[in-house]
């Protein structure tokens, strides 16, 4: 009897430690992917950091009690290297939504081996095996505004406005023009850098002095910046290409969207992540990748104008049209 009272003793013992241990494995696979996302700007700013943020809100939505998430925004960039560093003592995944956390974010992500980094709008750089970069490859998409822009003006004068002079915002403006110039050689195109995405009363007078020289369709790569170029044209009856999300039928003063998929990337970079098959590295998307991460569309275009544009897509995807990196 005690032989069979031991055995059957070691049994329940072997059976309710089994069972403890499903039980703690099913609490860890339960536990949420901790996010942290450093929004730089505004997530109301009609730009970049609103198309960031509907991503982040879609993605929360659709995984649930799959992740958490914790968010930092209005960051100048002084402050940009703490704001990181906060994010990633807390988080697994730490998002930057812009290229100008690129900097800061390189130098956070050396400190922290374990946690994982992306940066939405990343551009080559030094590869760390803990860091993917996410290239929205502006400067395809502006090539192709800037043919709208050039279908679309009555003066035949357009312009662009842009925040930082850096590499990809330069890109951009300078395919802007080239798209322009590629359906009417003659258009004059005028360029203004403000040196802050986020300045209204610089990004207005870009654009007034702009429209006195007869630019009626204006382009940008601004956050809340983009206000001050709504109030120039709304005063002087020009339009706007707005970036980042199709908002057609929302607001007469603009004429198209080119759509930079800022959301549909922050979105990629979490989805990967649950899904265990996140990649460091530098990863290009653009027209590739589909409307989502990358389109144009001219509110109310008309059949020719619609047909132009999908050629000159086409023609980018092939390399018969070469535009700048960014």
């Amino acid at each position: 009897m005690s032989s069979h009272s031991s055995v059957r003793r070691r049994v329940l013992a072997a059976l309710a430690l089994s069972a403890s241990l499903v039980a703690v494995g099913a609490a860890h696979a339960a536990d949420p992917l901790k996010v942290g996302v450093l929004l730089p700007g505004s997530k109301t700013d009609k730009g970049w950091m609103e198309s960031g943020y509907d991503g982040l809100k879609a993605v929360e939505k659709e995984m649930g009690a799959k992740i958490k998430v914790q968010m930092i925004e209005n960051i100048s960039n002084a402050d940009m290297e703490q704001a990181l560093t906060t994010l990633a003592q807390k988080n697994q995944l730490v998002l930057g939504i812009g290229g100008q956390t690129q900097a800061a974010l390189m130098k956070v992500a050396k400190k922290f081996p374990k946690v994982n980094f992306a940066i939405i709008g990343g551009n080559r750089d030094e590869s760390l095996p803990n860091v993917s970069g996410y290239d929205v490859k502006q400067a395809e998409i502006a090539y192709v505004a800037g043919a709208a822009a050039a279908m679309l003006s009555k003066n035949g004068a357009i312009s662009y406005v842009g925040g930082l002079e850096i590499p990809p915002i330069v890109n951009a403006g300078t395919e802007f023009q080239n798209g322009a110039k590629s359906i009417n050689p003659k258009i004059k195109f005028f360029a203004n850098y403000t040196g802050d995405f986020d300045d209204v009363a610089k990004s207005k007078e870009a654009t007034l002095a702009a429209i006195a020289q007869g630019a009626d369709i204006h382009y940008h790569i601004l956050n809340l910046g983009l206000r001050g170029m709504e109030q120039a044209a709304k005063d002087k009856g020009t339009h706007i290409i707005g970036s980042y999300t199709d908002r057609c039928g929302t607001d007469p003063l603009y004429v198209g969207y080119s759509i930079t998929g800022v959301g549909f990337l922050t979105e990629y970079a979490i989805r990967e992540t649950v899904a265990g098959t996140w990649k460091a590295g530098y990863k290009p998307f653009g027209l590739g990748m589909g409307p989502k991460a990358s389109g144009m569309v001219v509110c109310g275009a008309t059949p020719e104008m619609t047909k132009k544009l999908d050629e000159i897509k086409k023609d980018i995807l092939s390399g018969k049209i070469k535009v700048l990196e960014g």
